[in-house]
């Protein structure tokens, strides 16, 4: 865990979950993901950096919201864009 947490992962009270193991915009376009994030501002489950598309990290830059989890099994963190702040949890 990181030792200063953001105050965007701060004010987050309730970690939002995928509701299907795809990357939305993938699925649109018949693309292949590598491993799924999920936006805590609005709940969108897109493709991580090692995915081909990188679908995640255009909705950052295109929306601005700045909090994701990794939507992976086993996997409990959260990484904030703009701070480049990352912090576990279970």
């Amino acid at each position: 865990m990181a030792d200063q947490i953001c105050s965007h992962i701060s004010a987050i009270t309730e970690i939002k979950t995928a509701q299907k193991r795809e990357c939305t915009e993938c699925v649109k376009t018949g693309g292949k993901w590598v491993h799924l994030r999920t936006c805590q501002t609005c709940g969108i489950t897109l493709c991580c950096d090692d995915s081909p598309s990188t679908h995640m990290t255009k909705h950052n830059h295109a929306t601005g919201h700045p909090v994701i989890n990794s939507a992976e099994p086993g996997e409990y963190w959260l990484w904030c864009y703009e701070d480049e702040s990352f912090a576990e949890y279970n």
